[in-house]
């Protein structure tokens, strides 16, 4: 015969721990920062918009964006490139040497559809580098040059 005390003490300690299982907080899982996506998704699907739609923002209008493997304007070597086109008849290419968008990186400023006259490193003290920080920091170098902004 079945002892009803050890019983009831069976299912109170069942509910115990039914009850703390379901107080227990359950991990959630970060989806992956936008980063840490691969190169090609990360500048085709978030940087290219980003910039694109920041610059249309300050009230100049992108003629052509697109990344390109290649030859890099003026210094040469292999790399990947965001060039931009403005209707203002200028032109940037924002360079990585690699496919990391944490490479070594340089952009290249054209007036009038001439050749590049300006080549310049680009975030070389940044530790980290995100999406927010690169645009912004195109942002503030067209501005610099006073391609966008009020000027």
């Amino acid at each position: 015969m079945e002892n009803p005390k050890s019983s009831n003490d069976l299912n109170t300690k069942n509910e115990i721990s039914t009850l703390e299982k379901s107080s227990i907080p359950k991990k959630t899982i970060k989806p992956p920062k936008i980063e840490d996506k691969p190169f090609e998704e990360f500048i085709e699907n978030y940087f290219i918009p980003g910039l694109k739609k920041s610059i249309n923002d300050k009230g100049v209008e992108v003629k052509a964006i697109k990344l390109l493997h290649g030859k890099r304007p003026v210094v040469g070597g292999e790399c990947w490139m965001v060039f931009c086109e403005l209707t203002t008849d200028r032109k940037f290419w924002l360079c990585f040497s690699k496919d990391f968008i944490t490479s070594d990186k340089t952009i290249l400023l054209a007036e009038s559809n001439s050749d590049p006259s300006i080549v310049e490193s680009f975030l070389i003290d940044e530790k980290k580098t995100t999406l927010a920080l690169l645009i912004s920091r195109v942002l503030q170098r067209l501005n610099g040059q006073k391609w966008i902004g009020s000027n």
